[in-house]
């Protein structure tokens, strides 16, 4: 196994961002550089900016955290370019090596390009395999450069790169939010699912492409609209236009962006993620209402369900937890032990809100219990007189097909206990969950359908055969060229 699955949390996507100069005094990189700063939440594991510099690339991409990797003295050494890409990563498939960060540079006859992507294939082992067998050669054990062969090979015949693009999509299935670059276009790409989210901004006359719409205000950009699930939107110097002979499918956006995934600032595919998130507290008091004195949530993105629980319930809200914000995700830590002494340096309970109080915690999800049980023997600690543990999603049963890193059921706690069993375990007074029919209520204004599989079983295209990546996903020198 490539990673230890007893973390209590869900794994994050990745985050892609591309800016395509028009105005001359523009700098692409910082730019991107504050775009990756925005979507660092989405992946912590590497980042990697290109920049085209007149059809010339330049790549810096290594393991760490934005601020790790691209310095002042590294900003100040790449070229200003007039186009840039760039990518945070969390290895949902794949060892996290720096020959698996992106974007990806690859060069060819027909001409350089970059690319940077956001989900899982489902077809990816058979696509590698039958690459192959051809003749091909990887250098990585990511979906991204299997990507990137489809479209290169698609290249030698098409007469431009979105026609490879459009072309390599016909074989591509699963989950990508791509940016292409090549000499001369910036490109982006969605699956006509739409699993991942992607956007297009305006930075004065300048185009923006990002995972999220709060990379785009966050390097001073403004929000235009979401790229279309089958869309292929192209930047040069005509304009944009796009292409959408795969529009028009069943569409599945991860539900889990709503959830947990996005920043709550986001607005994606219409639907606030701030305000989704407090919807789902909202219907969880419905579904669930209990006696308590204080509503707290599980920061970050409990905190906004918990709010919205309040508010519907009339139950005070308070805060419940105060957390260090110079600690990184939980997940990051290498081994269980270190996980369970990071849980109680990042989050500590006030006492003054909790004790002697009949306690309502809300947090996004339960996945595999770990932190839970740990955050409500906090509470305890903290003189809570009961705690009742509602969360603001389904319980988590099968695997995540999309991009979200779970692949087996036996680490699901929900997959192998009772309510009740799960109750004792947690050491909670009560335990519920947001039913699958609310949580596909809480995005209002969302134009796409929803992806639940992850709690139901049933996906929106068919999953893989089987899930045995790791063939491929052997460990990786460090000291692989790239």
């Amino acid at each position: 196994m490539i990673k230890d699955y007893l973390d209590d949390k869900l794994h994050e996507e990745c985050g892609v961002f591309g800016v395509y100069r028009r105005d001359a005094e523009l700098d692409v990189v910082a730019t991107t550089y504050y775009g990756l700063y925005a979507l660092q939440h989405r992946g912590q594991e590497s980042c990697g900016m290109a920049v085209n510099d007149d059809g010339v690339f330049y790549k810096r991409r290594e393991l760490g955290l934005v601020n790790e990797v691209f310095t002042k003295e590294t900003l100040d050494a790449m070229p200003r370019g007039n186009m840039c890409i760039g990518h945070c990563r969390y290895a949902t498939t794949g060892t996290p090596v720096r020959a698996n960060a992106q974007p990806f540079v690859i060069r060819h006859i027909k001409g350089p390009m970059a690319l940077a992507h956001n989900g899982n294939l489902t077809n990816s082992a058979e696509l590698r395999a039958e690459f192959e067998l051809s003749g091909a050669i990887f250098h990585s054990t990511s979906d991204t450069e299997v990507i990137a062969y489809a479209i290169t090979r698609e290249r030698l015949t098409s007469g431009s790169i979105e026609r490879a693009v459009e072309q390599a999509m016909d074989k591509l299935k699963g989950a990508y939010s791509l940016v292409v670059m090549s000499p001369r276009k910036l490109i982006a790409v969605r699956d006509p699912q739409g699993f991942r989210p992607l956007c297009i901004g305006r930075l004065g006359g300048s185009d923006i492409i990002a995972s999220e719409s709060c990379a785009i205000t966050a390097a001073g950009g403004e929000f235009v609209r979401d790229v279309e699930p089958g869309e292929i939107v192209i930047f040069d110097e005509n304009g944009s236009r796009s292409i959408r002979t795969h529009c028009g499918q069943k569409t599945g956006l991860c539900v889990f962006e709503y959830v947990y995934i996005a920043r709550p600032d986001s607005v994606v595919d219409g639907a606030s993620v701030h305000r989704a998130r407090r919807r789902a507290g909202a219907l969880l008091a419905l579904e669930h209402p209990v006696q308590a004195d204080v509503v707290i949530g599980v920061p970050d993105s409990g905190l906004d369900a918990a709010l919205g629980y309040s508010q519907q319930s009339g139950i005070p809200y308070g805060i419940g937890f105060l957390k260090n914000k110079y600690i990184g995700r939980t997940f990051i830590q290498p081994n269980q032990k270190l996980r369970e002494n990071t849980v109680h340096i990042k989050l500590n309970p006030i006492s003054d809100t909790v004790k002697d109080k009949r306690v309502v915690l809300v947090d996004d999800s339960i996945v595999r219990g770990t932190t839970s049980k740990q955050i409500v023997q906090m509470l305890r600690e903290a003189g809570a007189k009961e705690v009742h543990f509602l969360s603001s999603a389904p319980e988590f049963l099968y695997p995540c097909y999309f991009g979200v890193d779970i692949d087996s059921r036996k680490h699901l706690i929900a997959a192998n206990h009772t309510m009740e069993e799960m109750r004792k375990i947690l050491g909670v007074d009560s335990l519920g969950f947001l039913s699958v029919e609310g949580v596909g209520k809480i995005a209002e204004g969302c134009g796409l359908g929803v992806c639940t599989g992850c709690f139901t079983g049933k996906y929106p295209i068919d999953p893989p055969a089987h899930r045995e990546k790791s063939k491929f996903e052997h460990k990786l020198s460090e000291n692989s060229n790239d």
